[in-house]
């Protein structure tokens, strides 16, 4: 089990970039996959991007690709999304969670994943 820990969320325009980090304490060896999800008010949470600790791949929904980039420092436990060229639509509370197994084709389902951070908020202006 890890404790996953999310900050650099904030205030941008369109068009701006943030890198969120997400620091994971606990067990930290233990992790196969980490992905990040957001929740905008009134929607369900989706996942965006997904890393696989064995390999380093990584995969993102369809709405952020090209924009943003995943990555892991495992020296540091840590976990990065680097999102550029910001939208209105990308605000929302974004999420870091753990899973310990699973198939590749599920990495988008929220219910896999049974380790989360608190969320870092994220607010794109026009």
């Amino acid at each position: 089990q890890v404790q996953p820990v999310e900050s650099g969320g904030g205030s941008v325009q369109a068009g701006g970039s943030l890198r969120l980090s997400c620091v994971v304490s606990g067990n930290t060896g233990s992790w196969s996959r980490m992905a990040w999800f957001r929740q905008a008010p009134g929607k369900e949470r989706e996942g965006i991007a997904t890393i696989l600790r064995s390999t380093g791949s990584t995969d993102y929904a369809d709405s952020v690709r090209g924009r943003f980039t995943m990555s892991q420092n495992n020296a540091k436990n840590t976990l990065y999304l680097q999102m550029n060229t910001l939208k209105p639509e990308d605000t929302g509370m974004y999420y870091c969670a753990a899973r310990y197994g699973g198939k590749w084709s599920t990495w988008k389902d929220r219910y896999t994943y049974p380790d989360w951070g608190q969320g870092t908020q994220v607010t794109v202006s026009s």
